[in-house]
């Protein structure tokens, strides 16, 4: 077999840093979009069908994107809230990370995939490939690293020849973790500190020029001690923190994940940025920004940087 390509870009964690301390901001903000949460000026008739609502939902990611930009570094549309207006929501989708790009804006999709090798191979063209002369549709995305290595295989493929970026799930934010995740081995530790050793192996060849690698880890902001102990084990990669905001967390809870330098962790926030026009007396968007401001302001004073 011959060598793979050389990386026609930089490689994500550089592209992030570069992000990060240029507007000194760890923060993304999650697209989520709900017909049934959206403004009254855009839900109009978002309820008579599918189409309608992908639109309003698609203006409401566009009005965000303008909102939130000058405080964040990217976003992170969630496939699933897409996915569920069928063909129009993708389209829907598609469009929100074309306008974020066009913003300037990191996109992470996050889509948690992970499969046998042929099928990653083609949730990686979908979403970290190019598209003929078009860039992929994402910067990077969420994956999951339970079926085995050779499942990510494709993911790393593209990090390697595109400057993609992955994420893989190591220790969610939801109350089920203690499921599988925490399940202790033979040696005592828990399967996810197993998983998140495997994540650091495979980032090794992957690390760019500010010493942290394109293969990263989701760990939820939920769990403050395993944020800490997260950052230990994985010294190279940058930590995605979900659960700030409507799950409870706050910046304080994640202080910890940022030793390895202030690219190397994100923090996410979703509903509370995208509906903080519910209990607010401003505009959408004017609540979306202002709340994106506070929270780039108060993450970037715990990360210590």
């Amino acid at each position: 077999m011959g060598a793979e390509p050389a990386v026609a870009t930089a490689l994500f964690p550089d592209r992030l840093a570069e992000a990060v301390e240029r507007k000194r901001s760890q923060l993304l903000v999650g697209l989520d979009p709900r017909p049934d949460l959206l403004p009254v000026e855009l839900a109009g008739d978002a309820h008579l069908s599918r189409e309608a609502a992908a639109d309003a939902c698609g203006r409401f990611c566009r009005g965000i994107v303008d909102a939130v930009a000058p405080h964040v570094v990217g976003v992170k549309p969630q496939l699933a809230f897409f996915e569920a207006l069928g063909a129009d929501g993708l389209r829907a989708f598609e469009d929100a990370c074309a306008y974020a790009r066009s913003a300037g804006l990191i996109v992470l999709a996050d889509a948690k995939r992970g499969d046998i090798g042929s099928t990653s191979r083609a949730y990686s063209t979908a979403y970290l490939e190019p598209r003929g002369e078009q860039p992929p549709l994402a910067d990077a995305m969420t994956v999951n690293p339970y079926l085995g290595r050779d499942s990510l295989d494709p993911f790393l493929a593209a990090c390697r020849r595109h400057g993609s970026g992955v994420f893989c799930v190591v220790k969610t934010s939801n109350e089920g973790v203690a499921d599988i995740q925490d399940l202790a081995l033979s040696d005592g530790r828990p399967l996810w500190q197993h998983v998140a050793r495997l994540v650091a192996e495979w980032g090794e060849e992957l690390v760019g020029d500010r010493g942290l690698s394109s293969v990263g880890a989701v760990v939820g902001a939920t769990h403050p001690r395993a944020v800490g102990e997260a950052r230990r084990l994985l010294p190279r990669s940058i930590l995605l923190l979900p659960g700030i905001g409507a799950q409870g967390a706050g910046p304080a809870d994640v202080a910890r994940a940022f030793t390895s330098g202030p690219s190397s962790a994100l923090v996410t926030a979703s509903r509370s940025v995208l509906y903080a026009f519910r209990t607010s007396k401003d505009d959408w968007r004017s609540a979306a920004a202002q709340e994106a401001a506070r929270l780039k302001s108060e993450v970037w004073a715990a990360s210590g940087w």
